[in-house]
């Protein structure tokens, strides 16, 4: 094999992510590459401008939606909760017992049932478009009055617990991290649950954190 066939298979066989500026869902696979240690490519997909429907990405993945992640093996996974539990197997993020494999899919599940269908529009149309805001006044209140209860259980279940599970900080803490910590620009009050603001903190402690506003930095000032 000549040589620059052997770096463009190296190239091939690299993991790679693809995500969008601002999401939280593309932040919880992003952020567990990163603290992993993980070697990837990031390919950044511009959502706004509908690149996400452009024919060279529906090559990559058919159902048109970011995140998603091509395994070294050149296999696609979608779903960011489904991404990042992959990403997690055999490390110190996988849960260590079957109970709190358990109870990490039960707040994995929960975050994409009781949260993120909330606050992510509420945030889409306050945050991401404000300029369409007002047109989506009656849609933004709706959502963030379906937020609180979810918002209320987990600051509930926080308040006895530093992170989501009881052995420490795992794959379901960036599971509800990911749209959980930009509540306030969803036109939420973090004041009302201080204890998901001091979980917050702590998370953002963790080794090798890097924050929402860093997804993506790099690839666009080299671009």
């Amino acid at each position: 094999m000549k040589a620059s066939e052997a770096l463009f298979e190296r190239q091939i066989l690299m993991t790679e992510l693809y995500a969008c500026v601002g999401s939280g869902n593309c932040m919880k696979p992003w952020l567990a590459l990163k603290q992993l240690g993980k070697d990837f490519n990031l390919k950044m997909v511009d959502v706004l401008k509908g690149e996400q429907k452009d024919a060279h990405y529906l090559a990559v993945n058919p159902m048109g939606v970011v995140p998603f992640l091509v395994t070294s093996e050149g296999e696609g996974i979608g779903e960011s909760n489904a991404i990042l539990w992959y990403l997690a197997e055999g490390s110190y993020l996988m849960p260590q017992t079957e109970k709190a494999r358990a109870e990490a899919l039960q707040w994995m599940f929960f975050e994409q049932s009781k949260l993120e269908p909330y606050i992510a529009p509420a945030r889409f149309f306050t945050h991401i478009v404000p300029q369409e805001r007002e047109s989506h006044l009656d849609d933004i209140a709706a959502w963030q009055k379906a937020a609180r209860p979810g918002l209320a259980k987990l600051d509930t279940h926080l308040a006895t617990r530093r992170f989501i599970l009881e052995q420490g900080y795992s794959v379901a803490d960036i599971a509800l991290f990911g749209y959980v910590h930009v509540l306030q620009e969803a036109g939420l009050d973090m004041n009302e649950t201080p204890n998901i603001a001091r979980w917050i903190e702590d998370v953002t402690q963790t080794e090798n954190f890097s924050s929402l506003d860093e997804l993506g930095t790099r690839v666009r000032r080299a671009s």
